[in-house]
């Protein structure tokens, strides 16, 4: 068991036994001064080559270089989380049985001031749905379903080597890897959420998973549904590739008008098919801004350690360099769109004859694995399931 991961959530556990709820108090002041965060980068990346520089692409021999330990890979894990939208009514009944999943939705209750474990099994679901409510939900659920693959297979946590989350689930991972405290996690992440929620409030947005063919023009077809939301008199408007799934798929998101746009042309635009997410907002566009400043606020308060493995970014693929990298990505994530096909290139690059880590996706549904399949289907091969 990772030492750093098991140390904390320890301590974290013996707060609940205090008697002067203070402690816990005092811990999740989360009031601070910060700097306005500066967006160094166009956010049109999206529509351009999505890989991270020396990524391995069709006809270019460059190659990322990509760093672990020089050990056989069947002897080691990667461990990966998933975001919002993996949550369902009834999730972690099966997580029950293990008592340390019990001690952490026991405190995670403390710290939240609500039944989450009741949401988790019982819903109901319009409550569930709500982003205030669903990343909360999703964290301590994936730590839970932690504590199940440590009774199951021990070695999987003690042997892994890198680590990473989908969007939400990245805070997830730093939790894990020992970066951030499970309380001050789960705190940061319901400031998250409910400044997410806000956010989402002021415009009516959403999210769609689109595929596609070789032949669509994925650019041309949000770019003509944002010009339609400007003929309505809409400002602003947004419609852009918010998450890199796999070859030919992509999560778009946007103004609901931009998203109901792109269902009605869906044939004239040559989209193949186009299903909407059941959340509340245009997640990892700039229709998020206003959740980046108390993010960024409540990010600065908390002593983030250094992780101790990998943890791979959502905004390029690559692993975090370091605390202050940390600091300064992380707020950038919700603006930014999830490059998690180009992560997976990054986690499972190797030589044609290497074989591949054990991978286990932690947390509720089985979306994380479906995607590394259509990736690569021989690191598919060995990738478990710790459902809840």
């Amino acid at each position: 068991m990772l030492q750093t991961f098991v140390r904390r959530l320890h301590s974290a556990r013996c707060l609940r036994t205090r008697s002067d709820s203070s402690v816990i108090k005092n811990l999740l002041d989360n009031s601070a001064t910060f700097d306005d965060l500066k967006n160094d980068s166009p956010e049109n990346d999206w529509s351009t080559l999505p890989y991270p520089e020396g990524s391995v692409i069709a006809g270019n021999e460059k190659y990322i270089k990509s760093e672990r330990p020089k050990q056989d890979p069947r002897d080691v894990s990667i461990i990966l989380f998933p975001g919002q939208g993996a949550h369902h009514v009834g999730m972690c009944k099966n997580l029950m049985k293990f008592p340390g999943a019990r001690d952490i939705f026991a405190l995670a209750n403390d710290v939240l001031k609500y039944d989450l474990l009741k949401l988790c099994l019982e819903g109901p679901k319009d409550k569930l749905d709500r982003t205030e409510y669903c990343q909360p939900a999703i964290v301590v659920s994936s730590l839970a379903a932690l504590e199940r693959l440590k009774e199951e297979r021990p070695n999987a946590i003690d042997n892994c080597v890198a680590t990473a989350g989908f969007s939400l689930g990245e805070i997830t991972a730093l939790i894990f890897a020992g970066a951030i405290p499970f309380d001050k996690g789960l705190r940061l992440v319901q400031v998250r959420a409910e400044a997410m929620q806000l956010a989402a409030e002021q415009v009516a947005s959403g999210m769609a998973t689109v595929l596609f063919g070789p032949d669509t023009d994925l650019k041309g077809a949000c770019a003509k549904a944002v010009d339609w939301c400007v003929s309505k008199g809409i400002e602003n408007p947004e419609c852009r590739v918010a998450n890199y799934l796999y070859p030919h798929c992509k999560v778009i998101a946007g103004n609901i008008e931009a998203l109901q746009y792109l269902e009605v042309n869906a044939k004239h635009l040559k989209l193949r098919r186009i299903k909407r997410i059941p959340v509340s907002g245009a997640f990892h566009t700039e229709l998020m801004a206003p959740a980046v400043e108390p993010f960024t606020k409540a990010l600065k308060k908390i002593y983030i350690s250094e992780p101790v493995i990998n943890v791979h970014s959502c905004v390029d693929g690559l692993k975090y360099k370091n605390v202050g990298h940390i600091l300064k990505q992380l707020p950038t994530q919700i603006v930014r769109p999830v490059k998690w096909e180009q992560m997976l290139h990054v986690l499972y690059q190797r030589n044609v004859d290497d074989r591949f880590p054990r991978t286990f996706e932690c947390g509720p549904g089985r979306g994380l694995t479906t995607i590394l399949k259509q990736v690569n289907a021989k690191a598919w091969d060995s990738a478990f399931n710790i459902d809840t």
